[in-house]
């Protein structure tokens, strides 16, 4: 496929006239020279501006790049030196832009192109206006969509990019600015599943966080289910309230859930009150020595949390099921388990794996859960860390209070791996995908 493109585009300029020829070198003097003058001047002026940009910036830019600063700071000999981070940052915004001119210029050259086979076909060139009209008739979207795209790119995608490299450095620590911040390749990687210092915390909190998002999702999965099939059954009364109820503690803000929870469950807490009112020992659910039990906590809350959402979520899903099919199930002697098991379920994991999957990713990174009813607990044995911990916990940890800013940005990106990875094999594997056809 890209031998086949490489020779198109190689017969396109050799068949190609001067004018396109011409563009190739000047932007838009192509179209000048076919009478698009507005067109033209405007592929010229984008050209002479990222020149002007490279020539004044971009190129410092790109070399501060590679290079993160070649001069340390010093306050006391009034040296203002270099800055690694924004000299990183501004190094990642000169290549959006050098991505942006690219795509520019090959936009002028096909532009320029395509009006050379108008004028091969006897066809007139369009006027700026004829353009401008067609593009806001046909291709609206695309102006709609060019400001947001811009907007992600600088917000979204330059940030990422940033925190991604940023686990290639030595960043964090003592090595901040104005100290100079050195490339380290996979040095930081290494130092997660080799170190003594960071590899057993690692692996502790890799395994917890892999159960306990598997856990979790299936846990709040099957108990949204389990709620939406009971309250479909004709002999529940009060269905409106019993569905209503739940939703409640979907509606408030989970921050104030949990710090319920954690009151709940502490000394001095209702849940421990009864304990001792009932002639038992207060228990210390939440404790440095509570690791299971804050776990389960955790489990229990997170459940209270989400489960309406997947609960509402099946009560439509289910309101949409074919009823024929079940009472063709009954004719044929097939009794409620095995209607469940060959035409509830499959129809419900049909309709919801996407979402199941945005449950796994949520769960998986789930911050708020153990930072709100155990958080700044350090554990012996962790590093940084509690039994509680999920990686998301520990990333804000290191880098946020205590600098391991690039160790940090390592399990970031150790974290999308997992997660993506896991994702799109479940759902390249999940009937969603295989079987598109089947309940449509």
């Amino acid at each position: 496929m890209g031998q086949q493109q490489e020779k198109k585009i190689w017969e396109c300029c050799q068949k190609s006239s001067w004018q396109v020829k011409l563009s190739a070198v000047i932007m838009g003097a192509g179209q000048i020279c076919y009478g698009s003058v507005i067109k033209g001047i405007l592929f010229l002026l984008a050209e002479v501006s990222m020149i002007l940009y490279f020539v004044t910036r971009g190129w410092h830019y790109i070399w501060g790049f590679f290079t993160l600063g070649t001069q340390t700071g010093d306050a006391w000999l009034g040296i203002e030196g270099d800055n690694s981070v924004v000299m990183l940052l501004m190094g990642i915004f000169a290549w959006i832009v050098l991505g942006i001119f690219i795509l520019l210029y090959r936009w002028n050259l096909k532009d320029v192109y395509r009006m050379q086979k108008r004028i091969e076909q006897g066809k007139r060139i369009l006027t700026f206006r004829e353009e401008a009209g067609q593009l806001l008739d046909k291709k609206f979207y695309v102006l709609v969509l060019v400001l947001p795209v811009l907007g992600v790119c600088v917000f979204n995608i330059l940030p990422i990019i940033f925190m991604i490299l940023i686990a290639f450095t030595n960043y964090g620590g003592d090595i901040v600015p104005p100290e100079l911040v050195d490339w380290v390749g996979l040095s930081n990687f290494k130092k997660l599943v080799s170190l003594s210092q960071f590899a057993p915390t690692f692996f502790k909190i890799l395994g917890w966080n892999m159960i306990w998002a598997a856990a979790s999702t299936a846990l709040n999965y099957f108990a949204g289910i389990g709620l939406a099939l009971l309250l479909e059954k004709d002999c529940v009364k009060g269905k409106a309230f019993w569905r209503a109820f739940p939703v409640l503690s979907y509606a408030i803000p989970g921050f104030i859930t949990l710090l319920a929870f954690k009151f709940m469950f502490s000394y001095g807490g209702p849940v421990n009150q009864l304990i001792i009112a009932g002639g038992g020992s207060a228990i210390g659910f939440l404790d440095l020595d509570a690791k299971w039990s804050a776990r389960l906590i955790g489990l229990f809350v997170n459940c209270w949390i989400s489960v309406p959402s997947i609960m509402l979520l099946a009560t439509g899903h289910l309101s949409n099921r074919d009823i024929s099919l079940y009472e063709a199930a009954k004719i044929d002697g097939a009794g409620r388990w095995k209607q469940f098991q060959k035409l509830t379920m499959p129809f419900i994991l049909f309709s919801t794996m996407p979402v199941l999957l945005g449950q796994f990713i949520g769960n998986f990174n789930n911050f708020g859960i153990f930072y709100f009813l155990r958080g700044g607990l350090y554990l012996d044995g962790y590093f940084l860390a509690s039994d509680t911990d999920l990686l998301i916990n520990w990333l804000y940890n290191l880098s946020i209070d205590n600098n391991y800013y690039c160790i940090g940005a390592a399990i970031s990106l150790i974290i999308f791996l997992i997660t993506s990875v896991i994702s799109l094999m479940v759902y390249v594997k999940s009937p969603s995908y295989r079987e598109e056809d089947t309940f449509q």
